[in-house]
């Protein structure tokens, strides 16, 4: 019970915290942190453990499943060398110049020093997201910068577990490595074949609750499936992720659409607050406990792994901007290139977060020199959120970017095809087709103008002011005791879908900052 009573409290902290992250336009995971550093600063904060297994199935499955849902694989190829750049080189990079640091600072041994090279490699897209999405950013940015949270999480997971079986075993290079080379390729199978599989049962099931439970059920029992037969669980999620995104919208209904991906929100928000959370409480006892002279050397090395980690994506990414526009100068690549103001944003979108969290707390318990590894992580979580984060948006606003529409012409000219083919559709000359067809004519001339139908079109103001009538009659018969309160859930729930087909785009949609 004071588990439970220690959760509850923790995550009334967090909401509190996030109506200033809405009020005062700040990124979420800001706010988040700040959260975890005051309740590991409340002298009577309570003292909770996580299992360092259970911390990287529980925190990193839903996640990666979640962003690789989002990133079909056309997208990979069409930016595979930005997204290569980023997601491998920078993050390769990154973690072997924290370890040389490491070594050298504070004197850990490789394994040790390249297990929080690791750690701390991986940019948190939905830190940068949760800022990015306020401004009018060029669309390639966007998508490269996205994209690479899901390949970056699986490259630094992958060194990660490298490094921890290295640590842990004096043979690793002639076992254990030999051990990663075949589950690199094992994972990818198994990926595909448990998505496969989740066609198969997933469809049967699709538009129940059991079916919305079994999504979970499904991701976790691929990581766990994963880890029992040594392959990459990293892998087999992504592949398993993408396998399900191809096929399985095509065979849901909209309302198990609807009600699946806000469960899957709330889900991964969830996973959010509590690492960072109980990030929070594991530093401030590793600050309890730890020797004094030892802090002050602790504190130097977080220092220098977060000047680090800056400065090494921030020159990288600006190097792969002169070298990609020297290659298309010359002829030698197709690749698009960035502008000096899109690589400079993308060098600076390096804030850390829930990976970075969750794989930190993944490290075994006796693991050498863990309390030091522990408190570099939380600060370079903590100076890039703070730093960066609230930088962001000046530096948005300072380089002035082009607007970039294609996106919205993208929108309009499918849009046109949608109306198209409805009215193809539509034959016939009784009453109830020439009405529909001279809606759905309205419509095709307000798309054609660049503009959503539901934003400007009368009768859907006119059906969303009757919706809100409707409600309020509702909403009073049922205080009068003129209806029973089945029979208003059932009749609010109709409301609720109708008032969504006629909703602007963008107002449907449930968001946190």
């Amino acid at each position: 019970m004071a588990f439970f009573e220690s959760m509850l409290t923790l995550l009334l902290v967090a909401i509190v915290f996030l109506q200033f992250s809405r009020k005062f336009r700040i990124p979420y995971p800001t706010m988040l942190a700040i959260a975890g550093i005051i309740v590991a600063a409340v002298p009577w904060a309570p003292e909770v453990a996580i299992d360092p297994q259970l911390a990287l199935a529980l925190l990193i499955a839903p996640v990666l499943f979640d962003a690789a849902y989002d990133l079909p694989p056309r997208t990979l190829r069409r930016n595979w060398l930005p997204l290569f750049s980023l997601a491998a080189i920078a993050v390769i990079l990154t973690a072997v110049a924290v370890a040389a640091v490491a070594m050298t600072t504070a004197g850990l041994p490789l394994a040790a020093a390249l297990a929080l090279g690791a750690i701390v490699a991986p940019p948190d897209a939905a830190a940068a997201t949760a800022m990015l999405d306020r401004f009018d950013l060029p669309r390639q940015t966007y998508v490269v910068l996205k994209g690479e949270s899901l390949l970056n999480d699986a490259v630094a997971l992958l060194i990660f577990s490298a490094a921890v079986a290295a640590a842990s075993s004096p043979a690793f290079f002639s076992g254990a490595l030999a051990q990663l080379a075949l589950a690199v390729p094992g994972g990818i199978l198994l990926g595909y074949l448990l998505g496969r599989l989740y066609m198969v049962v997933g469809v049967k099931l699709a538009g129940t609750l059991g079916g919305t439970l079994l999504e979970f059920v499904a991701t976790f029992g691929a990581w766990i499936i994963a880890e029992r037969l040594h392959l990459s669980a990293i892998l087999t999620i992504v592949v398993y992720a993408m396998v399900i995104a191809r096929y399985m919208p095509e065979r849901q209904s909209a309302r198990h659409r609807i009600h699946s991906y806000s469960v899957w929100e709330a889900a991964v928000f969830l996973v959010n607050v509590l690492a960072f959370l109980l990030m929070g409480l594991q530093v401030r006892q590793i600050v309890v406990d730890i020797d004094p002279g030892r802090l002050d050397f602790a504190i130097t090395l977080a220092t220098a792994v977060f000047v680090t980690v800056i400065v090494v994506r921030l020159i990288w990414v600006l190097l792969y901007n002169r070298a990609i526009t020297y290659l298309a100068v010359r002829g030698r690549t197709k690749q698009a290139v960035p502008t000096f103001a899109t690589s400079l944003l993308a060098g600076w979108c390096g804030m850390r977060g829930l990976v970075t969290l969750a794989t930190a707390l993944a490290l075994p318990i006796d693991f050498h020199d863990r309390d030091i590894i522990l408190l570099s992580a939380l600060a370079v979580v903590l100076g890039t959120l703070i730093v960066q984060g609230l930088t962001l948006g000046p530096l948005i606003r300072f380089l002035k970017f082009d607007p970039d529409t294609s996106l919205d012409r993208d929108l309009t000219k499918a849009r046109i095809a949608l109306i198209d083919a409805a009215l193809a559709e539509l034959e016939g000359e009784d009453k109830s087709t020439r009405i529909l067809r001279d809606v759905y004519t309205s419509e095709r001339e307000i798309a054609a103008d660049g503009k959503h139908p539901r934003e400007v079109s009368r009768l859907d103001k006119q059906r969303r002011n009757v919706i809100i009538a409707k409600r309020r009659k509702l909403a009073a018969m049922r205080r009068a005791g003129e209806i029973d309160d089945d029979v208003f859930h059932t009749l609010e729930q109709e409301l609720d879908w109708a008032e969504l087909a006629v909703l602007p785009p963008g107002r449907d949609e449930i968001v946190e900052s």
